[in-house]
C-alpha cells in the first residue's frame, strides 16, 4: 500500500535568529522566528509524513505550549517522527519539497540539505528532492517577511 501526504509551514523572518533550513545553518542577516528552531522545511516534511500515515500533525506531537520544544533542533523532531513511522510499519518511498524564499539564494545549500535529511531519516539521498523558489518579489516571501516550505511524501506499508 502506498500513502501520500502533504505538508506546509511558514515562519516570519526576524533579526537575531539563525536561519536553519533542512537542519543546515545558512548564513543570512535574518532568521526564522518560532518556538523551536523554526526550520520550515523540516516542519513541512514532518506534517507530510504524519499526514500520509494518518498520525496527526506536528502541533499534536510537538506543541509550542510545551517548554521541552523551546528552541529544539527540528532534526530531532524529524528523527522521532521517523521512529514513529517505523513503529507503525511505514517506509519512506520519497520526499519532494520546495522552499520559498526571496533571499538568501539557496541553490548552493541544496545538496547539503538533502544529505542532512537523508542522514536523519536513514534513507538514500536519491529519495529526497529539495527545490528552492523565489516569489519574484511578490507576497510575504517575496518581500522577505518570511519563508515557507511545502512537502509531499510517499509512504509504503
Amino acid at each position: 500500500m502506498i500513502r501520500f501526504g502533504i505538508g506546509y509551514d511558514v515562519h516570519k523572518l526576524v533579526e537575531g535568529r539563525k536561519l536553519i533550513l533542512g537542519n543546515v545553518e545558512i548564513e543570512h542577516t535574518l532568521g526564522l522566528l518560532g518556538h523551536s528552531d523554526a526550520d520550515v522545511l523540516i516542519h513541512a516534511i514532518i506534517d507530510a509524513l504524519l499526514g500520509a500515515a494518518a498520525l496527526g500533525d506536528i502541533g499534536q506531537h510537538f506543541p509550542d505550549s510545551n517548554p521541552e520544544f523551546k528552541d529544539v533542533d527540528s532534526g530531532k523532531l524529524l528523527k522521532q517522527v521517523k521512529d514513529l513511522l517505523n513503529d507503525n510499519n511505514y517506509q519512506i518511498g520519497n520526499i519532494d519539497s520546495i522552499i520559498v524564499a526571496q533571499k538568501p539564494k539557496l541553490a548552493p545549500h541544496i545538496q547539503k540539505i538533502r544529505q542532512k535529511l537523508a542522514e536523519i531519516l536513514e534513507i538514500d539521498i536519491d529519495l529526497i528532492s529539495v527545490k528552492a523558489k523565489t516569489e519574484e518579489g511578490l507576497g510575504f516571501t517575496g518581500t522577505e517577511q518570511g519563508i515557507s516550505a511545502y512537502a509531499v511524501v510517499g509512504l509504503e506499508k
